[in-house]
């Protein structure tokens, strides 16, 4: 990976993003693809990269990953100066408390650690219970219910604080790849597009959208907005290549062997056939999963919009997800954008994708 793109990435993880609150990453987004793509942003905070092609009757075709992540938010201060939360997203309450957070704040970034009680103190039977979330607290070092309050406000989002570190090889982790590695990709096929010799003949457009986490929401208005005939969103799934993942259920999948390409009712059968046939073509290493039912992802609401459009999904192996120490391996992003910005160039005619 050249040194831009990763430093893109760092900084696009380092960016807090938990959903409804993604403007920090969404930022780092627009400005890296401003210098190759028409730039616009909505009233959810979607932002889009358009490239536009050459011919009559182009296809219309849309990139999608989402910018937010899981995170916290504050709910409410006791008399002491503890905070105490709610989830944004799916966070597993197993592994929060002894972390330490990073509460955003309109004065800026504070630094708290979720407390616990040691386990000298704890009788046996309690040792093997998880703590819920609504009775898990910061600590932020306020004395006081009052000094906490000069310092934070109710509703102020809370991210974990690890940001992007290399493993052995090409392995790296980070809070924030569910799903910020989908983002990436959409800004990276952007900028090989816009580096192409020729125009492609389709309109292009990228989308790093917001509140996928809660709901498929940005997924759905950017959708909507664009109205494409064609779509692809880029998302992250489960490695399996861990020792504590069934393979059975979730199909066989590692880091480093490349992307994934789903297949299922929310896959059009064309799309998916011109995506394997590419990486063939391209000697592109992928993997293949099945996903029998509506996809949890922005290619769900994709599908569905307006209507209907040609939808696909691209995934990049992740083990724990939804940790703070989501793990990946950049040589399948880069199989990724390699994958999409071939597929792109072979897509000539939206008709070609109707079901025969």
């Amino acid at each position: 990976m050249r040194e831009a793109s990763f430093e893109f990435l760092q900084q696009l993880l380092a960016a807090p993003s938990p959903s409804g609150y993604e403007q920090p990453a969404q930022r780092i987004f627009r400005s890296y693809i401003a210098p190759f793509s028409d730039v616009a942003t909505d009233v959810m905070g979607n932002v889009f990269g358009m490239i536009q092609g050459v011919g009559q009757n182009r296809p219309r075709v849309m990139l999608v990953g989402h910018s937010d992540e899981i995170g916290l938010q504050v709910r409410y201060l006791d008399d002491n100066g503890f905070i105490y939360f709610s989830a944004i997203g799916g966070v597993d309450p197993h592994i929060t408390a002894g972390m330490r957070v990073h509460v955003h704040t309109s004065k800026g970034k504070l630094v708290g650690v979720i407390g616990k009680r040691p386990i000298h103190l704890m009788e046996a039977k309690d040792r093997d219970t998880v703590v819920k979330l609504d009775a898990q607290y910061i600590d932020i070092g306020a004395a006081d219910k009052k000094e906490a309050q000069a310092l934070v406000r109710v509703g102020d989002p809370i991210t974990f604080a690890v940001s992007l570190e290399r493993l052995a090889g090409d392995r790296v982790t980070s809070r924030g790849l569910d799903d910020k590695a989908g983002s990436f990709v959409v800004a990276e096929v952007l900028r090989r597009v816009a580096a192409l010799p020729v125009q492609l003949p389709i309109d292009l457009y990228g989308v790093s959208s917001v509140q996928e986490e809660v709901g498929l929401r940005g997924g759905a208005t950017s959708s909507y907005s664009v109205n494409p005939d064609i779509g692809i969103c880029v998302e992250v799934d489960f490695a399996t290549d861990q020792p504590d993942v069934e393979k059975k259920h979730n199909g066989e999948v590692a880091l480093g062997k490349g992307p994934i390409l789903p297949r299922g009712p929310n896959i059009n059968p064309a799309l998916f056939d011109l995506l394997s046939e590419t990486a063939d073509l391209e000697e592109i290493a992928v993997q293949y999963t099945g996903i029998s039912r509506a996809t949890g992802t922005d290619a769900n609401v994709m599908q569905i919009s307006r209507s209907g459009v040609a939808t696909a999904l691209v995934k990049i192996p992740l083990r724990y997800m939804h940790t703070p120490v989501e793990t990946l391996s950049l040589a399948d992003l880069e199989g990724a954008i390699r994958l999409i910005v071939a597929a792109l160039a072979r897509i000539t005619d939206k008709d070609a994708f109707l079901p025969e």
